[in-house]
């Protein structure tokens, strides 16, 4: 069995970490060279341009990917839990009486 709520808060976190650090790149600057690095590698012609930093749309960016991440997390262990559960043989339970 595993923990919905803690399954959620690991993808939530990886989530949100991953995202905290792509906001640090765009805010130091070296998201674009990065972006266009990662495209010519997969040869593909870099087409996209990195804007300037804003700290309340990074915040919400990390907010957002962090919740959609403890979602994802909870419901994949809801149904992991469900699967495995269904699947298990049911078992008798032994009672012992005494004489």
């Amino acid at each position: 069995m595993i923990g919905k709520n803690n399954l959620g808060v690991v993808v939530g976190s990886a989530f949100g970490l991953w995202h905290l650090v792509w906001a640090l790149l765009v805010a130091t600057g070296t998201a674009q060279w990065l972006l266009d690095w990662a495209f010519r590698l997969h040869f593909i012609q870099p087409v996209y341009v990195i804007t300037l930093f804003r700290p309340l749309l990074a915040l919400a960016l990390i907010v957002v990917t962090s919740a959609i991440g403890f979602a994802s997390g909870w419901v994949a262990a809801a149904v992991w839990n469900w699967l495995h559960t269904e699947s298990r043989p049911a078992t008798r339970r032994v009672t012992r009486h005494a004489h």
